[in-house]
């Protein structure tokens, strides 16, 4: 599902562009990367890994932190779902370690806190009910139920092959990865000035430290987890940085039982789901509320700026019913998205045309008018390199970039 929101002003040649990318789990992150890739493949003129400013939240900071070190939507589906990459090795378990280290350090309480409860009872005849003993033992809790230390380890390895870096002052582009403060419930952009020197792949870890799943990440006595719990997408960051047009996804969206009728049937109603159901429909409900908040107020505080966003669409099943966890649907996840991706930029074609076309881009009807396109078109061979190699078809990528950019100048003028 598209939302469009058109300047009120005209808007600037060359144009500047801007990404923000939500959370959602490492599922909703396929969903991402198969929606990015499909504007890849469908906008010609758009270059995701060459725009003006990147901001990602959770599981969405990888993709944003992937595009602003250069890495194509390509790139980034041969490391997740075909596997063909030479270098770098996906392993999904490596994403759900239990926490053995904070199980342990935590049962290590319970001693001490049998005998303050036992002599609590004895001199104070303090209250025996269960929801009073829950409480007192709750510290047993880890913070989260898998170790997301195997998560940075992974980021760091990405980012330090092919000419990358994992240092933010020396991207190209401003990125910024959103993190909470557990302890205060600020909001930290990690990339900006005073915290531009923290590890890419640590600020990543701590923006997808999802509470209840993964422990928040200590980084300089703070304790930091996922960036959603503020805002949705934080486009906002993006924005002010004067873009003329910024793209948004947000894959998670509450779904409308009602809208999602099968052959004259209502889908089971989503109470008999148990738990797991009603807290992802509840966690996706509040998400898109404040999403549906900014976007209200971004039309508004930024009149010069187009804005589209992209959505699964309300009756998308296969999106909702798919486990947040489950690694073994992310190719079915990514190509579903990119369909839908594509499906919707051709049914709003007409809103769009003139949009793309006062940013210098257009359509491509052969992409978005084909049934039967996939993710996985349109791939080409990757090239085996050293660094030293990548590093120099990086440099002369960017001399043929500011050419055309210096000729966009020019035609403009």
């Amino acid at each position: 599902m598209l939302q469009i929101h058109r300047a009120s002003e005209p808007g600037k040649t060359p144009s500047r562009i801007g990404l923000a990318i939500a959370g959602g789990g490492p599922i909703g992150g396929m969903y991402e990367l198969g929606a990015l890739r499909a504007l890849d493949d469908a906008i010609d003129g758009l270059d995701l890994a060459r725009l003006e400013v990147y901001v990602g939240v959770s599981s969405g900071a990888f993709l944003a932190a992937g595009l602003a070190n250069r890495m194509s939507t390509e790139e980034m589906c041969r490391i997740f779902i075909t596997g063909q990459d030479d270098r770098l090795r996906f392993h999904p378990e490596s994403f759900l370690r239990p926490a053995f280290g904070e199980f342990a350090r935590r049962s290590a309480l319970l001693p001490g806190l049998l005998s303050g409860w036992a002599r609590d009872l004895i001199t104070r005849g303090r209250s025996t009910r269960l929801s009073d003993v829950m409480v007192r033992f709750s510290a047993l809790i880890p913070p989260g139920l898998f170790d997301n230390a195997g998560v940075e380890h992974f980021l760091r390895e990405v980012f330090s092959v092919r000419g990358r870096s994992n240092d933010f002052r020396h991207l190209q582009a401003p990125l910024y990865v959103i993190a909470v403060d557990i302890n205060t419930g600020a909001t930290v952009r990690f990339g900006s000035k005073g915290w531009d020197d923290v590890p890419i792949s640590r600020a990543v870890q701590a923006s997808g430290a999802m509470p209840g799943l993964y422990p928040p990440v200590r980084i300089r006595g703070h304790h930091f987890v996922d960036g959603a719990l503020r805002r949705t997408m934080h486009a906002s960051v993006a924005m002010s940085h004067g873009v003329d047009l910024l793209l948004g996804i947000n894959p998670m969206v509450p779904f409308d039982a009602d809208a999602a009728n099968v052959q004259g049937r209502r889908p089971t109603n989503l109470v008999d789901g148990g738990l797991p159901v009603v807290l992802s429909q509840a966690v996706r409900t509040v998400l898109q509320s404040r999403a549906q908040v900014g976007l209200s107020r971004y039309a508004q505080d930024y009149p010069a700026t187009d804005q589209i966003f992209l959505e699964p669409n309300a009756s998308d099943r296969r999106t909702f019913f798919t486990n947040v966890f489950a690694f073994s649907s992310r190719s079915a996840i990514c190509q579903h998205a990119y369909r839908v991706t594509l499906d919707d930029l051709a049914r709003r074609r007409t809103e769009l045309t003139p949009i793309l076309h006062r940013h210098g881009l257009r359509l491509r009807p052969e992409v978005i008018d084909d049934p039967h396109r996939s993710l996985l078109d349109g791939m080409q061979a990757h090239p085996h390199g050293t660094d030293t190699t990548e590093r120099l078809r990086r440099a002369l990528d960017d001399v043929d970039a500011l050419l055309h950019r210096r000729g966009q100048v020019l035609r403009a003028n």
